[in-house]
Protein backbone atom coordinates (compact mmCIF):
# COMPACT_ATOMS: atom_id res chain seq x y z
CA UNK A 1 0.00 0.00 0.00
CA UNK A 2 3.00 2.43 1.25
CA UNK A 3 4.78 1.88 -2.47
CA UNK A 4 1.62 2.41 -4.35
CA UNK A 5 0.38 5.86 -2.18
CA UNK A 6 4.41 7.65 -2.98
CA UNK A 7 6.64 8.23 -5.42
CA UNK A 8 9.30 6.03 -4.42
CA UNK A 9 10.36 3.31 -5.95
CA UNK A 10 9.21 0.21 -4.47
CA UNK A 11 11.79 -2.01 -1.94
CA UNK A 12 13.30 -5.03 -3.17
CA UNK A 13 12.92 -7.74 -1.07
CA UNK A 14 16.48 -9.28 -0.36
CA UNK A 15 17.07 -12.38 -2.74
CA UNK A 16 19.31 -15.20 -3.12
CA UNK A 17 19.87 -16.99 -6.77
CA UNK A 18 19.65 -20.98 -6.00
CA UNK A 19 22.53 -22.75 -7.76
CA UNK A 20 22.81 -26.06 -8.78
CA UNK A 21 24.73 -26.75 -5.80
CA UNK A 22 22.34 -25.41 -3.82
CA UNK A 23 19.85 -27.73 -5.20
CA UNK A 24 22.04 -30.45 -5.24
CA UNK A 25 22.41 -30.66 -1.36
CA UNK A 26 18.93 -30.01 -0.51
CA UNK A 27 18.36 -33.10 -2.82
CA UNK A 28 20.32 -35.04 -0.14
CA UNK A 29 19.30 -33.98 2.52
CA UNK A 30 15.66 -34.16 1.45
CA UNK A 31 16.53 -38.24 0.49
CA UNK A 32 18.97 -39.00 3.75
CA UNK A 33 16.33 -39.40 5.92
CA UNK A 34 13.40 -41.84 6.13
CA UNK A 35 9.81 -40.17 6.56
CA UNK A 36 9.28 -41.22 10.08
CA UNK A 37 10.11 -44.43 12.16
CA UNK A 38 7.68 -46.96 10.10
CA UNK A 39 9.54 -46.41 7.12
CA UNK A 40 13.30 -46.92 8.76
CA UNK A 41 11.41 -50.11 10.81
CA UNK A 42 10.49 -51.42 7.00
CA UNK A 43 13.94 -50.63 5.97
CA UNK A 44 16.10 -52.39 9.21
CA UNK A 45 13.82 -55.14 10.44
CA UNK A 46 15.09 -57.51 7.81
CA UNK A 47 18.20 -56.64 8.43
CA UNK A 48 17.88 -57.68 12.06
CA UNK A 49 17.78 -61.33 13.42
CA UNK A 50 16.55 -63.26 16.75
CA UNK A 51 19.40 -65.35 18.52
CA UNK A 52 18.33 -68.05 20.58
CA UNK A 53 20.31 -70.99 23.09
CA UNK A 54 18.83 -73.00 25.82
CA UNK A 55 16.86 -70.60 27.60
CA UNK A 56 18.80 -67.20 26.70
CA UNK A 57 18.93 -65.21 23.81
CA UNK A 58 20.02 -61.52 22.30
CA UNK A 59 19.77 -60.05 19.23
CA UNK A 60 22.23 -59.78 15.93
CA UNK A 61 22.26 -57.35 12.77
CA UNK A 62 23.42 -58.84 9.29
CA UNK A 63 26.45 -57.96 8.12
CA UNK A 64 26.71 -60.23 4.31
CA UNK A 65 24.03 -61.69 2.26
CA UNK A 66 25.54 -65.21 3.28
CA UNK A 67 24.60 -65.02 6.58
CA UNK A 68 27.82 -63.66 8.98
CA UNK A 69 26.00 -62.09 11.66
CA UNK A 70 27.32 -59.16 14.00
CA UNK A 71 26.58 -59.25 18.17
CA UNK A 72 27.72 -59.04 21.34
CA UNK A 73 30.04 -61.39 22.54
CA UNK A 74 28.61 -61.71 25.86
CA UNK A 75 25.07 -62.70 23.39
CA UNK A 76 27.64 -65.75 22.63
CA UNK A 77 29.03 -66.30 25.71
CA UNK A 78 25.91 -67.14 27.44
CA UNK A 79 25.25 -69.99 24.96
CA UNK A 80 28.87 -71.71 26.56
CA UNK A 81 29.35 -73.54 23.35
CA UNK A 82 26.02 -75.52 23.11
CA UNK A 83 23.32 -74.52 19.74
CA UNK A 84 22.89 -71.70 18.64
CA UNK A 85 19.47 -70.71 16.79
CA UNK A 86 18.93 -67.70 14.40
CA UNK A 87 15.08 -66.31 13.43
CA UNK A 88 14.62 -64.19 10.56
CA UNK A 89 12.16 -61.86 10.46
CA UNK A 90 10.41 -63.68 7.86
CA UNK A 91 10.28 -66.59 11.20
CA UNK A 92 12.36 -69.12 9.22
CA UNK A 93 15.08 -70.51 11.28
CA UNK A 94 18.82 -71.50 10.86
CA UNK A 95 21.84 -72.86 13.15
CA UNK A 96 25.00 -70.41 13.40
CA UNK A 97 28.60 -71.00 14.30
CA UNK A 98 30.80 -68.54 16.02
CA UNK A 99 33.25 -67.30 14.06
CA UNK A 100 35.18 -65.08 16.27
CA UNK A 101 34.41 -63.13 19.60
CA UNK A 102 36.36 -60.41 21.01
CA UNK A 103 36.19 -59.68 24.93
CA UNK A 104 37.26 -56.85 24.68
CA UNK A 105 35.03 -54.68 22.94
CA UNK A 106 31.85 -56.97 23.49
CA UNK A 107 31.69 -57.73 20.23
CA UNK A 108 30.99 -61.10 18.53
CA UNK A 109 30.23 -62.61 14.72
CA UNK A 110 28.47 -65.99 13.61
CA UNK A 111 27.58 -67.61 10.97
CA UNK A 112 24.15 -68.45 9.82
CA UNK A 113 24.19 -71.70 8.16
CA UNK A 114 23.24 -72.80 4.49
CA UNK A 115 21.33 -69.50 4.22
CA UNK A 116 21.80 -66.81 1.13
CA UNK A 117 20.22 -63.62 -0.67
CA UNK A 118 19.62 -62.07 2.92
CA UNK A 119 19.35 -58.18 3.51
CA UNK A 120 22.76 -57.07 4.91
CA UNK A 121 22.18 -53.96 6.95
CA UNK A 122 23.69 -50.65 5.30
CA UNK A 123 26.49 -49.58 7.79
CA UNK A 124 26.19 -45.87 8.66
CA UNK A 125 29.16 -43.76 10.50
CA UNK A 126 28.87 -43.09 14.00
CA UNK A 127 31.36 -40.35 14.16
CA UNK A 128 27.99 -38.36 12.01
CA UNK A 129 25.80 -38.98 15.21
CA UNK A 130 24.75 -36.23 17.01
CA UNK A 131 23.41 -35.94 20.72
CA UNK A 132 19.71 -34.76 20.05
CA UNK A 133 18.71 -36.57 16.96
CA UNK A 134 16.45 -39.20 16.83
CA UNK A 135 17.37 -42.80 16.86
CA UNK A 136 15.75 -46.49 16.18
CA UNK A 137 16.45 -49.52 18.07
CA UNK A 138 15.56 -52.78 16.99
CA UNK A 139 16.06 -56.03 18.68
CA UNK A 140 14.42 -58.94 20.61
CA UNK A 141 14.18 -58.29 24.07
CA UNK A 142 12.67 -60.93 26.20
CA UNK A 143 12.62 -62.71 23.26
CA UNK A 144 10.02 -60.48 21.30
CA UNK A 145 11.23 -60.68 17.45
CA UNK A 146 11.39 -58.14 15.79
CA UNK A 147 10.88 -54.80 18.31
CA UNK A 148 11.21 -51.73 17.29
CA UNK A 149 11.52 -48.58 20.19
CA UNK A 150 12.76 -45.06 19.60
CA UNK A 151 14.16 -42.07 21.07
CA UNK A 152 17.18 -40.05 21.09
CA UNK A 153 20.76 -39.81 21.29
CA UNK A 154 21.32 -38.56 24.64
CA UNK A 155 25.50 -38.42 25.21
CA UNK A 156 28.52 -39.56 23.20
CA UNK A 157 31.43 -40.85 24.46
CA UNK A 158 29.96 -42.39 27.11
CA UNK A 159 32.97 -44.45 29.40
CA UNK A 160 30.30 -47.69 29.75
CA UNK A 161 31.32 -51.40 31.45
CA UNK A 162 30.05 -54.36 30.40
CA UNK A 163 30.51 -58.06 29.93
CA UNK A 164 31.35 -60.01 32.81
CA UNK A 165 28.98 -62.69 31.82
CA UNK A 166 29.71 -66.35 33.40
CA UNK A 167 32.74 -65.13 34.62
CA UNK A 168 34.16 -63.43 31.52
CA UNK A 169 36.43 -60.54 31.17
CA UNK A 170 34.28 -56.79 32.18
CA UNK A 171 35.61 -54.08 29.38
CA UNK A 172 35.32 -50.51 28.87
CA UNK A 173 34.33 -49.02 25.80
CA UNK A 174 33.28 -45.68 24.21
CA UNK A 175 29.18 -45.67 24.11
CA UNK A 176 26.46 -43.94 22.30
CA UNK A 177 23.87 -43.45 25.08
CA UNK A 178 20.19 -43.41 23.98
CA UNK A 179 16.91 -43.28 26.15
CA UNK A 180 15.57 -45.70 23.22
CA UNK A 181 14.23 -48.48 25.26
CA UNK A 182 16.68 -51.20 25.52
CA UNK A 183 15.76 -54.39 27.05
CA UNK A 184 17.54 -57.55 27.86
CA UNK A 185 17.60 -59.17 24.72
CA UNK A 186 18.06 -56.35 22.94
CA UNK A 187 21.63 -56.63 23.23
CA UNK A 188 23.89 -57.07 19.82
CA UNK A 189 20.59 -55.49 17.91
CA UNK A 190 20.46 -52.92 16.00
CA UNK A 191 20.58 -48.74 16.71
CA UNK A 192 19.95 -46.72 13.51
CA UNK A 193 19.94 -43.35 12.33
CA UNK A 194 16.58 -41.86 10.48
CA UNK A 195 18.22 -42.58 7.33
CA UNK A 196 18.12 -46.67 8.27
CA UNK A 197 21.53 -47.04 8.77
CA UNK A 198 23.28 -48.89 11.29
CA UNK A 199 25.13 -46.51 13.76
CA UNK A 200 25.53 -48.69 16.93
CA UNK A 201 25.51 -52.46 18.39
CA UNK A 202 23.31 -51.99 21.72
CA UNK A 203 25.04 -53.84 24.26
CA UNK A 204 24.39 -53.05 27.95
CA UNK A 205 21.50 -50.77 29.93
CA UNK A 206 21.33 -48.94 32.96
CA UNK A 207 19.30 -50.17 35.65
CA UNK A 208 17.90 -50.03 39.34
CA UNK A 209 18.43 -53.44 40.16
CA UNK A 210 18.95 -57.07 39.15
CA UNK A 211 16.33 -58.36 36.43
CA UNK A 212 14.67 -54.57 36.27
CA UNK A 213 14.26 -53.18 32.57
CA UNK A 214 14.75 -49.99 30.77
CA UNK A 215 15.01 -46.73 32.95
CA UNK A 216 15.99 -44.51 29.65
CA UNK A 217 19.25 -45.64 30.18
CA UNK A 218 20.46 -47.43 27.12
CA UNK A 219 24.16 -47.86 25.18
CA UNK A 220 25.47 -49.12 21.92
CA UNK A 221 28.94 -49.52 20.26
CA UNK A 222 29.81 -47.25 17.73
CA UNK A 223 29.85 -48.75 14.63
CA UNK A 224 33.34 -47.18 13.44
CA UNK A 225 34.42 -49.55 16.35
CA UNK A 226 32.60 -52.45 15.46
CA UNK A 227 33.20 -52.56 12.01
CA UNK A 228 36.93 -52.98 12.07
CA UNK A 229 36.81 -55.72 14.96
CA UNK A 230 33.77 -57.42 12.85
CA UNK A 231 36.20 -57.18 9.55
CA UNK A 232 39.41 -58.68 11.87
CA UNK A 233 36.82 -61.44 13.30
CA UNK A 234 35.72 -62.64 10.07
CA UNK A 235 39.22 -62.43 8.28
CA UNK A 236 40.99 -63.99 11.56
CA UNK A 237 38.77 -65.44 14.28
CA UNK A 238 40.70 -62.69 16.19
CA UNK A 239 40.48 -58.80 17.08
CA UNK A 240 43.04 -56.30 17.54
CA UNK A 241 42.83 -52.99 19.75
CA UNK A 242 45.43 -50.38 20.07
CA UNK A 243 46.90 -49.33 23.33
CA UNK A 244 49.40 -46.77 25.21
CA UNK A 245 51.38 -49.49 27.30
CA UNK A 246 50.76 -47.79 30.59
CA UNK A 247 49.07 -48.44 33.43
CA UNK A 248 46.61 -45.57 35.26
CA UNK A 249 44.46 -44.99 38.05
CA UNK A 250 42.54 -42.17 39.10
CA UNK A 251 43.86 -39.07 40.33
CA UNK A 252 43.59 -37.58 43.89
CA UNK A 253 44.65 -34.01 43.44
CA UNK A 254 43.16 -31.06 42.01
CA UNK A 255 43.72 -31.99 38.28
CA UNK A 256 41.57 -34.65 36.88
CA UNK A 257 42.77 -36.94 34.93
CA UNK A 258 44.08 -40.38 34.40
CA UNK A 259 47.68 -40.50 36.20
CA UNK A 260 50.19 -42.88 34.99
CA UNK A 261 51.65 -44.99 37.04
CA UNK A 262 53.67 -47.59 34.67
CA UNK A 263 55.32 -47.48 31.52
CA UNK A 264 55.38 -50.33 29.68
CA UNK A 265 59.16 -50.72 28.46
CA UNK A 266 59.17 -50.52 24.50
CA UNK A 267 55.39 -49.33 24.65
CA UNK A 268 54.13 -46.31 22.67
CA UNK A 269 54.29 -44.47 25.58
CA UNK A 270 58.02 -44.84 26.31
CA UNK A 271 58.73 -43.75 23.00
CA UNK A 272 56.57 -40.22 23.31
CA UNK A 273 58.41 -39.77 26.49
CA UNK A 274 55.23 -40.28 28.97
CA UNK A 275 56.95 -40.59 32.77
CA UNK A 276 55.57 -42.39 35.86
CA UNK A 277 53.53 -39.31 37.89
CA UNK A 278 52.36 -37.78 34.78
CA UNK A 279 48.53 -37.00 34.33
CA UNK A 280 46.85 -37.52 31.11
CA UNK A 281 43.80 -34.48 30.54
CA UNK A 282 43.47 -34.95 27.42
CA UNK A 283 43.48 -37.27 24.13
CA UNK A 284 43.38 -35.36 20.77
CA UNK A 285 40.70 -32.92 21.89
CA UNK A 286 38.69 -35.24 23.97
CA UNK A 287 39.08 -34.20 27.68
CA UNK A 288 39.81 -37.25 29.90
CA UNK A 289 38.57 -37.22 33.38
CA UNK A 290 39.52 -40.23 34.85
CA UNK A 291 41.15 -43.70 34.07
CA UNK A 292 38.15 -45.18 32.64
CA UNK A 293 37.83 -42.60 30.21
CA UNK A 294 41.17 -42.87 29.16
CA UNK A 295 40.63 -46.26 28.48
CA UNK A 296 37.82 -45.74 26.98
CA UNK A 297 38.48 -42.84 24.32
CA UNK A 298 41.65 -45.44 23.64
CA UNK A 299 39.77 -48.20 22.43
CA UNK A 300 37.95 -45.38 19.97
CA UNK A 301 41.34 -46.18 18.02
CA UNK A 302 43.18 -48.78 16.09
CA UNK A 303 47.13 -49.54 16.56
CA UNK A 304 48.95 -46.92 14.38
CA UNK A 305 46.56 -43.68 14.65
CA UNK A 306 48.36 -40.98 15.91
CA UNK A 307 47.05 -39.23 18.64
CA UNK A 308 48.38 -36.37 20.46
CA UNK A 309 48.23 -36.58 24.63
CA UNK A 310 47.74 -33.38 26.98
CA UNK A 311 50.04 -34.03 29.89
CA UNK A 312 50.11 -32.74 33.36
CA UNK A 313 53.87 -32.70 34.53
CA UNK A 314 54.99 -31.54 37.86
CA UNK A 315 51.88 -28.79 37.53
CA UNK A 316 53.28 -27.74 33.50
CA UNK A 317 51.17 -28.68 30.70
CA UNK A 318 53.03 -30.24 27.82
CA UNK A 319 51.81 -32.39 25.04
CA UNK A 320 53.39 -35.42 23.39
CA UNK A 321 52.57 -36.90 20.06
CA UNK A 322 51.85 -40.73 20.35
CA UNK A 323 51.66 -44.00 17.79
CA UNK A 324 49.47 -46.17 19.16
CA UNK A 325 50.60 -49.59 19.31
CA UNK A 326 49.14 -52.78 19.16
CA UNK A 327 47.92 -55.48 21.50
CA UNK A 328 48.41 -57.98 18.81
CA UNK A 329 51.48 -59.67 20.21
CA UNK A 330 50.06 -60.14 23.70
CA UNK A 331 46.46 -61.46 22.38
Amino acid sequence: VYDNLTDDAPAEAPSRSVTEEDSAEAGQAASSNLDNVEAVADQVLPSVVSISFGAGGGSGVIISEDGQILTNNHVVEAAQGGQIVVTFHDGSTASADVVGTDPTTDLAVIQAQDVTGLLAADLGSSADVQVGEQVVAIGSPLGLDGTVTTGIVSALNRPVTAGGQQGGPLTVFDAIQTDAPINPGNSGGALVNMAGEVVGINSPIASTGAGSGSIGLGFAIPIDQAGPIAQELIDTGSATHAQIGIGVDNTSGEVRGAAVREVQPGSAAAEAGLENGDTVTHIDDRLVTDAESLIAAVRSYRPGDEVELTVVRDGETITLPVTLGSDASST
